[in-house]
Order: C-alpha cells, then sequence, then structure tokens
C-alpha cells in the first residue's frame, strides 16, 4: 500500500490552483470536469503521481465556501528554511499564520501559512525535526 493524494475542497479552483503552483511550487498534475455531477477535480504535487503523494482540489459546482471543522490539522511540507519559505509565501501575496521557530515543546523549526480557503500548510525545516 501507499498514499495516493490528499483531497481539500476549494470554493475556486483557479485561485486554489495558483496558490498551489505559483505560491508553493507544485505542478497541476492533471485537471477534469464531470458536468454530470457538477464538479471538477485538479491533481497538484511536487512530483508524478505514480511516485509521489498528491493533493487533490474539489471544486462543487456552486459552492464558494466550506467551514473546515475541527477534525483536520494542516498538510505538511519540508523546506530548506522556513523563514526564507515564509518570505517568499508572503512575497507572493500568501498568508503566513505563524512565522518559524522552534516547536513550543521542541526543537524542531516549523511555520505555518494558510491557502486561499484557510487550510493550514505546516513548513518543516529540514534537519530540525525530532522524534
Amino acid at each position: 500500500m501507499r498514499m495516493l493524494h490528499t483531497m481539500l475542497r476549494v470554493g475556486d479552483l483557479e485561485r486554489s490552483i495558483t496558490f498551489y503552483t505559483d505560491v508553493l511550487g507544485m505542478k497541476l498534475l492533471r485537471r477534469k470536469d464531470y458536468p454530470e455531477g457538477r464538479f471538477t477535480l485538479a491533481f497538484v504535487g511536487y512530483g508524478d503521481e505514480s511516485e509521489h503523494t498528491v493533493l487533490e482540489l474539489t471544486y462543487n459546482w456552486g459552492v464558494e465556501r466550506y467551514d473546515l471543522g475541527t477534525a483536520f490539522g494542516h498538510i505538511a511540507l519540508e523546506v530548506e528554511d522556513a523563514s526564507r519559505a515564509c518570505a517568499e509565501v508572503a512575497a507572493k501575496g500568501g498568508k503566513v499564520a505563524r512565522p518559524a521557530g522552534p516547536m513550543q515543546y521542541g526543537g524542531t523549526v516549523i511555520a505555518f501559512v494558510e491557502d486561499p480557503d484557510g487550510y493550514k500548510i505546516e513548513f518543516i525545516e529540514k534537519g530540525t525535526r525530532g522524534g
């Protein structure tokens, strides 16, 4: 078994694709409209789906907003330098929710940014992750 993708419901597919590709540097891997079901799926990621876990962005036609709830936590991305990654996101108009710094109860350097729908993305600085 292997993990294939995580699905996020988004309120504006173009805005979300732009965020994940232009701000976070992912590639749009594939996209398909399902007119009978009134939804569109777009898959984004850092590499081909045959080798990498990706994100499925689901746009249900006519739904502009979702309540995020309290069960979902975040998506985690490893970065070389969390402070630099936050600065790059901010420079491209993205929202930094928590600047880079050590975890409260550990030495791992983390930061959080948000996508246009409010989903949290954690940056974990390479080489600082503890047990």
